[in-house]
């Protein structure tokens, strides 16, 4: 069966999960444009490139651990949850929030939550 709609409305890695996959599906269906963290992170096009400000160059610089957490902290997770998720303590999560926030400019997770989404950085 051909479908009628060529366009490309997803990118995910080969790498991705059964969940991120499901996810990405969902949110295709309902309109949406999903690009993966780690498929922006090796394209050539960056979300919000034409800004440059430098609140965007520390989000660029988020580690691997701190989107993580970041995404974790978007599904809606404690710290104690994202500690037990990743194997590492409470104290080592608090660490990394803070972290986020301060490369985010941001005082909340819901806040860290929004601009991780607007920027490509949380993995729907």
């Amino acid at each position: 069966m051909q479908a009628e709609d060529s366009t490309i409305h997803g990118v995910l890695p080969a790498w991705a999960t059964d969940r991120e996959i499901q996810v990405a599906l969902e949110a295709v269906a309902t309109g949406l444009l999903i690009l993966h963290a780690d498929v922006v992170e090796h394209s050539a096009v960056k979300p919000n490139s034409s800004l440059g400000s430098a609140a965007e160059v520390h989000a660029e610089s988020l580690s691997p651990r701190e989107r993580e957490v970041l995404n974790l902290l978007a599904a809606g997770l404690g710290n104690k949850e994202i500690a037990s998720q990743l194997k590492i303590s409470d104290h080592t999560v608090k660490f990394h929030v803070t972290s986020i926030f301060n490369k985010l400019n941001v005082s909340s997770r819901a806040e860290a939550v929004a601009v991780g989404i607007r920027r490509g950085l949380i993995a729907l």
